[in-house]
C-alpha cells in the first residue's frame, strides 16, 4: 500500500507542472490599445479571448489613433496592439523608441493592401492611373464641391497613410488639381458611397482589410488605380505591386507590436503573438458586419467568439504553442 501511495504521489507531482501550464498567464494583467476605428477591433478581441483562455486578466481596452498607439506602447502606457502595419507604421515605431523598447511580433494579417480607387465607369473610360488627374479636365470629373479640383477621400492625420498621400500629391504634380480631404473617414467615405449610388464619379483612398470593399466591390463597382512609379516618404523602398499593378503603397503585413519587457516576462503571450494569424478576408467580413450595426462591445465579442468556434483547431494550436513556451 505504501508503494502504491508513493507511486500515486509521484504521478500527481509529475502532472502538476503540465496542469499549471494550462493557465500560464494567471495572476497577470494585459493592457491592449486599439485604433479608434471600431471596425478594426475584431482581431484584437480574438487575441484577448486567447489571452483570457491562457489565464490572463485583460484590462479595459484603450483606444487612440495610430501615432498615439505607438507612443503609448513606447512609453509603457500599454502592452500591445494588434494593428501595427510593418511598413506604413515604421516611422511611428522608430519615433516611439523602436527596437530598444518594443518588437514587431509575428504576422497576424498577411498581405494587407492600400491604395487609390475610382468608380468602375471612370476606370473603364480610361482613367487608370493616379497621375492622369494632373490634367485639369480629368480632375474635374471628380469634383464634388465645385472648386474645379478632384476631391480625393483621403487619410486621417495620425494614421500614417496621410504621409504617403501628401508625399505623392507633390511627387506626381497633383497639388493644383487634387484636394486631399482628411475629415472623419467614415463620414467622407459615406458621402462618396452616396455619390457613387447616384452615378457620380468618385476617387478615394482605401485599405484591405476593411468594410468598404464589401460595399464598393473591386472589379464590380470600383477599381484600383495604378501610380506611375514607386515613391514613398523618406525614400522607403518597398514592394508596392499587387496583381501586376503598382498601387503606390507597400503591400504590407500587420503584426502585433508589444513592449519588450512585457514579452520577456510573458513567453506564453509572446508565443501566442508569434503564432496567431487570421485571414484578411475574415477580418473584412467582421468589419462589414460591424459597419452594418453589430458595433457594441458585446456584438464584437460575439463575432470574435464565432470566429474561434469556426476555426477551433487553428485557435487551439495557438494556445498549445503558448502553453508549450511557458513550460
Amino acid at each position: 500500500m505504501k508503494h502504491l501511495a508513493l507511486t500515486s504521489m509521484l504521478a500527481l507531482a509529475l502532472a502538476m507542472p503540465a496542469f499549471a501550464s494550462e493557465k500560464p498567464g494567471e495572476g497577470k494583467t494585459v493592457r491592449v490599445i486599439m485604433p479608434t476605428q471600431i471596425e478594426e477591433h475584431f482581431h484584437h478581441y480574438v487575441l484577448l479571448r486567447a489571452l483570457q483562455d491562457l489565464g490572463y486578466e485583460t484590462a479595459e481596452p484603450a483606444e487612440a489613433e495610430y501615432q498615439t498607439i505607438h507612443l503609448a506602447i513606447g512609453s509603457g502606457d500599454a502592452d500591445f496592439t494588434a494593428n501595427h502595419w510593418q511598413t506604413l507604421h515604421n516611422a511611428f515605431y522608430e519615433e516611439s523608441g523602436g527596437a530598444a523598447v518594443m518588437t514587431k511580433v509575428g504576422v497576424i494579417l498577411e498581405g494587407a493592401l492600400q491604395g487609390y480607387m475610382v468608380d468602375k465607369a471612370s476606370y473603364d473610360a480610361g482613367i487608370t492611373d493616379l497621375s492622369m488627374l494632373k490634367d485639369p479636365e480629368v480632375a474635374k470629373k471628380f469634383d464634388a464641391d465645385g472648386d474645379g479640383k478632384a476631391d480625393l477621400v483621403g487619410c486621417m492625420p495620425g494614421w500614417g497613410c496621410e504621409r504617403v498621400i501628401e508625399h505623392q500629391l507633390t511627387e506626381f504634380g497633383l497639388r493644383d488639381t487634387v484636394s486631399h480631404n482628411q475629415g472623419s473617414y467614415q463620414a467622407i467615405i459615406g458621402d462618396a458611397i452616396a455619390r457613387h449610388a447616384n452615378g457620380d464619379p468618385i476617387i478615394y483612398y482605401n485599405w484591405v482589410p476593411y468594410w468598404v470593399s464589401g460595399v464598393l466591390v473591386p472589379g464590380k463597382d470600383v477599381e484600383w488605380l495604378s501610380v506611375p512609379y514607386t515613391s514613398l516618404p523618406d525614400g522607403n523602398d518597398a514592394n508596392t505591386t499587387f496583381d501586376g499593378k503598382n498601387l503606390g503603397f507597400a503591400v504590407d503585413n500587420v503584426s502585433v507590436l508589444a513592449r519588450n519587457d512585457f514579452l520577456a516576462a510573458n513567453p506564453a503571450a509572446n508565443a501566442l503573438f508569434e503564432t496567431a494569424k487570421i485571414p484578411v478576408n475574415d477580418v473584412s467580413v467582421a468589419a462589414l458586419a460591424i459597419s452594418k450595426g453589430a458595433d457594441s462591445t458585446e456584438e464584437i465579442w460575439a463575432l470574435a467568439d464565432k470566429w474561434i468556434a469556426d476555426n477551433r483547431a487553428t485557435y487551439d494550436s495557438w494556445l498549445d504553442a503558448a502553453r508549450k513556451a511557458s513550460e
